[in-house]
């Protein structure tokens, strides 16, 4: 097996460096700490290893992900990363790991489910985890919990289908939205994949309530949620049984719509039963002036870190329309979407 490469921009703290001693034993590797001279980053497995401080700004990190950013859609080809990232604060950690995966994404990186081990503050982040963990410190589940991302990272396996299942969640009205106009641009190319789209409607999916931990555990057992509804009677099936989930995402003011927001919110009922690890996270956004990679970050968030779908090499189109069927003139749209079909398509065996 090859060497682990850990990253690890500029100085790192004594906690950060316990993680990394922890999470890597047995496990051989080799660290670069800048990546001036680095020709490119394909066919690794990538430990980037981040610390925040007091003020949530690496400037080491920064240079590396400038680096990484110009040098184009194949410089991380075939590698697949994950992150450990200290704060000396509850702020920061969340931002800089997504803003990361981005960055690494658009290069041609893999993410598998839940990439990421962030050491916050006094690690309050970890309470919940403690609780499943008999007498442990958040110090000690901290540590396991960073022990867990590295071996998830070794062992990762691209998984492939014969048929890929394909859900497609969408918000939008097809009379009027870029967005669709683009996914049936991308659909047309999806030869050999089976597709089934879900209309979320205006007020069909009622937010999450918030549950108790107890009560939500206990509606998952029977594939069930409190409001129950479209997400229980054909989201929640759909979602167990496809291998690609592609959120269909118009920028509303920065932010994916109200309703696939809910329904993202609406998956904690289901993911206690069942994980999400072996299935995969696309998207297609639309802009009407800029933001789209704020959207894609939301999704590597909710989507890859929280839910545990595994994030593929380019996982956004991202395109800028405005007006009603400006992207149909968008530059090159047609190859664009081929391409990005093509992308998905890699799955299939």
């Amino acid at each position: 097996m090859e060497k682990l490469l850990i990253l690890i921009p500029g100085e790192i703290s004594e906690r950060l460096n316990k993680m990394i001693e922890y999470s890597t034993r047995g496990i051989e590797y080799e660290i670069l700490t800048h990546l001036d001279e680095t020709e490119n980053l394909q066919n690794r497995k990538i430990l980037f290893t981040i610390e925040l401080g007091d003020s949530g700004i690496n400037l080491e990190l920064y240079r590396m992900l400038a680096k990484i950013r110009l040098s184009g859609e194949s410089f991380m080809k075939n590698s697949v990363g994950s992150i450990l990232i200290n704060s000396n604060n509850e702020l920061y950690t969340r931002d800089v790991a997504r803003k990361t995966i981005l960055y690494c994404n658009m290069a041609g990186c893999t993410f598998p489910g839940r990439p990421l081990c962030e050491a916050a503050g006094y690690l309050k982040n970890f309470k919940t985890q403690q609780k499943l963990s008999a007498d442990l410190s958040l110090d000690e589940v901290c540590l396991n919990d960073s022990r867990n991302v590295v071996e998830k990272l070794i062992n990762f396996k691209a998984e492939k289908f014969i048929e890929p299942k394909i859900l497609v969640l969408h918000a939008s009205n097809y009379k009027t939205s870029n967005t669709l106009s683009l996914w049936q641009m991308v659909k047309s190319n999806l030869d050999g994949c089976s597709i089934n789209e879900i209309h979320i409607e205006n007020g069909s999916v009622k937010d999450c309530k918030a549950c108790s931990y107890k009560a939500c555990k206990h509606y998952s057992q029977n594939h069930n949620c409190f409001y129950g509804g479209i997400m229980v009677e054909e989201v929640y099936p759909a979602i167990i049984d496809c291998d690609i989930l592609i959120m269909l995402c118009p920028n509303y003011n920065d932010s994916i719509s109200a309703n696939l927001s809910a329904a993202i919110n609406r998956l904690t009922a289901l993911f206690r039963k069942v994980k999400f690890y072996d299935k995969y996270i696309y998207t297609i956004i639309v802009s009407g002036f800029s933001g789209s990679d704020i959207l894609a970050q939301q999704l590597i968030s909710a989507i890859n870190i929280n839910k545990t779908f595994i994030l593929p090499p380019n996982f956004a189109l991202m395109e800028t329309a405005n007006d009603i069927g400006d992207i149909e003139k968008a530059e090159n749209i047609k190859e664009k979407a081929k391409e990005f079909a093509d992308n998905i398509k890699r799955h299939q065996i």
